[in-house]
């Protein structure tokens, strides 16, 4: 039996589902180890290439569904494809694995170390490469039968079943194609790239002899080990990067022409459409200077620099040139030189044609180009800050228009001909549906609808609202209550906080962002606040980039404009306030702490940067410069300078094993609060890396839940 029970809140009368058994999350649920809850989608769900045919998969078979007809073909039923498998020695599946096209014939997919190619119209199934089982870093060549990897510090490629080594390097500080170069700031997510015809590789290799050897120990083997990482921390000596191109024809590699005293980092490498071209963003240590740079892929030689950016504070090019499909001499280049994230149209040469977006607000993605149109689609948040969503412009004059329909979170998949989006979105209200929309009239044609996973579940009302902090700008909030809040009550209150750089915690997305953590804390009596503070992104470059120099300040003035709110509640504790943050989110949760004494009662912060100084420069310089050019904003900033003012109770939480903030921020803490005379809790997770994952979160949502319990 249900029953609604009224109460009001600020103004506005919410109405509480009351269930006779209800359903609470676990910290199991809560940690994202019960698939259950996962929205449901369609697997798998792509174009196929040089078609107007989409294409997913079901529990029993791939399909695909053309555009216009709705005609549903059986691509390959999964019965079939266990059994091709099985005759390659493979053990057959449940179900699907995660499937790619290579052209309109043939996909290909990965189990294991095995990459393998399927022809639907033959329905043979053969072996690409079967990888050692310790290679790393594999990025496939759909070009040719081919795929690179990294074994230890070494690049490999595996061409028509032969392994071809491109380093024998015995340092281990010198590494070919990780993923890990500048520490993935920038955008970079891996360390291999092949050109467009399949013929070249270009590749990272990473120099890292001058950096500090790091001690992270393994305490699994007996005696405990060291395993060193190197670490670069701000303000010490950097690795030296180099990009090689390997010729699959020639079976040579050159190096190309970039090293130059003043240009330290390499990001962003972009292959023009011809395979002649390379593309690399060069930005100096400081990080406020930015080239575009051409390079001959064949001889590595310098050509020219496109066109150069700067600015006082930095600038963060997180994107190469993107090059539109019908003209290849024009692209499309990301930058926040006007303040926010916008699109420019290029002509090969370097020649600004014109900016194609502009307004104050921010583009997100680009999604592809309509030549039906002649547009660039792309996502933004136009509409909202809290929202991302669809539009077109047309390269020629400018013109934005939305796409998407309703608000949301949206991400869209273009058809190979420019006439259709497949748009995946979310809002509060439902936490997925899928649509297929027509770019030039619009219409849409609705595919999947996922239920609600959590419709048996007792959850608490979210609202979202925005503040004004002492500057008269708008701070988007939102305020989780207790399942059937009684208005008459007070209730403790746990203020989850992130608040840094490149994290935006709240949309209008599924749960506004939320996710299960929080709803459960909100079911365990809780109010959960949370607060995008200035710092925090998709607000423009003014408002994240006003920490420069200076962390932690404004941040905090920005939270405390929340926590004034929150005591302005009836129904809010206001001596039972908390804080709960990771990471950056650790810092913050300090940094109130010992900024604003006797506000919050008690704290959980997690892999906390304590001192700025051990951490790492990439990310670190570009936000406080060095200790050596900033000495004031470093001590300002310093948790462990300011330790004297703990006057809360606080639990730290590290893992012993963290790459990222490194553990000597908070064993240099706890050192400093003995030394004062200020009590601490501490709580480790040997073993893992930046945060608690897998199996083991549960414990760590029990840990924090615990320690609210017996100190809010």
């Amino acid at each position: 039996m249900l029953k609604k029970i009224p109460f009001i809140f600020t103004g506005l009368v919410l109405f509480i589902t009351s269930y006779s058994q209800p359903k609470f999350l676990t910290p199991e649920d809560a940690s994202n180890n019960n698939p259950a809850l996962y929205p449901k989608s369609l697997k798998n769900l792509s174009w196929v290439p040089n078609s107007p045919y989409y294409s997913y998969t079901t529990e029993k078979a791939l399909v695909k569904v053309h555009s216009q007809t709705e005609k549903v073909d059986t691509i390959l039923q999964l019965s079939k494809l266990n059994q091709l498998l099985v005759q390659n020695n493979q053990k057959a599946r449940k179900s699907f694995p995660t499937i790619s096209w290579l052209n309109g014939q043939e996909i290909w997919f990965k189990l294991g170390p095995t990459f393998y190619r399927y022809n639907v119209h033959e329905q043979t199934l053969w072996i690409v490469a079967k990888l050692p089982e310790e290679a790393e870093n594999a990025d496939f060549c759909e070009k040719k039968p081919a795929v690179a990897y990294t074994l230890s510090n070494n690049l490999f490629i595996i061409l028509n079943g032969k392994e071809i080594a491109l380093s024998d390097e015995k340092e281990p500080g010198i590494v070919y194609g990780s993923e890990r170069v500048h520490r993935n700031e920038w955008g970079i997510s891996k360390g291999t790239f092949w050109s467009p015809d399949g013929n070249l590789l270009a590749f990272y290799r990473m120099d890292e002899t001058m950096v500090t050897n790091y001690p992270l120990v393994n305490i699994e083997p007996r005696p405990a080990k060291v395993e060193n990482t190197r670490y670069p921390m701000v303000g010490m000596p950097i690795h030296k990067v180099s990009v090689g191109v390997y010729n699959i024809e020639t079976e040579t590699t050159v190096y190309l022409d970039t090293q130059r005293p003043d240009y330290d980092y390499l990001t962003n490498i972009t292959w023009s459409p011809n395979s002649k071209k390379i593309y690399v963003v060069i930005l100096n240590r400081a990080q406020n200077h930015m080239w575009l740079n051409r390079y001959d892929a064949l001889t590595g030689t310098f050509e020219k620099t496109l066109f150069e950016e700067t600015h006082e504070k930095y600038v963060e090019p997180e994107r190469g040139p993107w090059f539109l499909p019908n003209k290849s001499n024009h692209f499309v280049w990301f930058s926040e030189r006007d303040g926010f994230d916008h699109l420019y149209l290029y002509d090969g040469e370097g020649k600004l044609i014109r900016q194609l977006t502009s307004g104050p607000w921010v583009v997100k993605q680009i999604v592809g180009f309509s030549e039906k149109t002649n547009e660039v689609i792309f996502s933004s948040t136009q509409d909202s800050p809290l929202e991302t969503n669809i539009y077109a412009v047309h390269i020629d004059n400018s013109k934005i228009r939305k796409i998407s329909a309703l608000g949301g979170m949206h991400t869209a998949l273009i058809s190979p001909d420019g006439s259709f989006l497949i748009d995946s979105y979310s809002t509060p209200l439902f936490p997925r549906r899928i649509e297929l929309i027509n770019i030039k009239n619009l219409k849409i044609k609705n595919l999947f609808t996922a239920e609600n996973p959590l419709k048996e579940y007792h959850l608490g009302k979210t609202q979202v609202f925005t503040l004004k902090n002492e500057e008269g700008t708008d701070l988007y909030c939102r305020m989780i209550i207790p399942p059937d809040l009684d208005s008459t009550e007070k209730y403790p209150v746990i203020v989850y906080v992130y608040g840094g750089p490149h994290a935006q915690l709240i949309t209008n997305g599924w749960l506004n962002g939320a996710g299960l953590y929080l709803n459960y804390l909100a079911q365990q009596g809780y109010i959960v606040f949370t607060l995008d503070n200035r710092g925090s992104a998709n607000r423009g470059f003014e408002f994240e980039s006003v920490i420069h120099r200076k962390v932690g300040e404004l941040e905090a003035r920005d939270q405390m404009v929340g926590v004034k709110y929150l005591k302005s509640l009836p129904f809010v504790d206001t001596t039972r306030i908390g804080v709960d943050g990771w990471s950056y989110g650790g810092f913050m949760t300090i940094n109130l702490l010992l900024k604003y004494p006797g506000v919050f009662k008690a704290a959980t912060a997690g892999g906390p940067v304590c001192d700025w100084k051990y951490y790492e420069a990439m990310y670190g310089e570009r936000y406080m410069d060095t200790p050596e050019e900033n000495p004031e904003g470093y001590k300002a900033s310093s948790l462990i300078e300011q330790a004297v003012q703990l006057e809360d109770r606080l639990m730290v939480i590290h893992c012993t094993t963290d790459p990222v903030v490194v553990w000597q921020n908070s064993l240099q803490f706890v050192k400093a609060c003995i030394e004062k005379g200020k009590m601490i809790d501490y709580f480790v997770y040997p073993g893992h890396s930046h945060n608690v994952q897998g199996p083991d979160r549960a414990h760590l949502i029990r840990k924090i839940e615990d320690y609210f319990k017996r100190n809010l």
